[in-house]
């Protein structure tokens, strides 16, 4: 229960930029989580396996035809593994800047502070010191991490596009040939 207090506490002193940031820091997490399992389970084969049923569902028996509905079915899964890594960017590009606001803020309350009693009040500045060094340190502990996971999913959906690439070669030279049959492994 102390964490708790001490937490609402932090982020009091933070000023209404916390709120924000919190936001941010919510969503990005989520999508994260929601991108790691979606990584974990289109991994070890089942990609490829999803490439295939969707292509032999959609399949027209037509070579030529079959190699773009395999091209759209590609597309589609590449669509799939690129979701929402744009705004994970995006939202850790933002934590950091909302820190400088709250920054910006803080320094804005000091000054206005310093206008009015001079710098002989230094409880009165510590507030916006305070609202300053603590909308910075969030906005740096939400986009660090952030940052960190945004470069490693990007990493995992590269190499589960490459795994895609490579099945997609595989299963247009068979349709070529002649030698992709419906139903069978390929």
């Amino acid at each position: 229960m102390d964490l708790y207090w001490q937490t609402v506490d932090y982020f009091g002193q933070g000023g209404w930029i916390m709120g924000p940031l919190l936001a941010v820091s919510i969503a990005m997490w989520a999508m994260i989580v929601d991108r790691l399992g979606e990584f974990r389970r289109l991994s070890g084969g089942t990609l490829n396996q999803i490439l295939e049923d969707e292509f032999l569902r959609k399949h027209s028996g037509h070579a030529p035809l079959d190699r773009e509905i395999l091209q759209e079915v590609a597309l589609q899964l590449h669509r799939r593994l690129d979701h929402r890594l744009a705004l994970i960017s995006v939202l850790t590009a933002i934590a950091p800047l909302l820190g400088l606001l709250g920054t910006v803020l803080g320094m804005i309350e000091t000054f206005d502070v310093i206008s009015l009693f001079g710098t002989g009040n230094a409880r009165a500045m510590a507030g916006g010191i305070s609202v300053a060094l603590i909308t910075t340190q969030t906005g740096l502990l939400v986009a660090i991490p952030g940052m960190l996971m945004s470069n490693g999913l990007g990493r995992m959906s590269l190499n589960l596009k490459t795994s895609l690439a490579e099945s997609v070669a595989t299963m247009s030279g068979k349709i070529s040939s002649g030698n992709l049959k419906v139903g069978a492994p390929s």
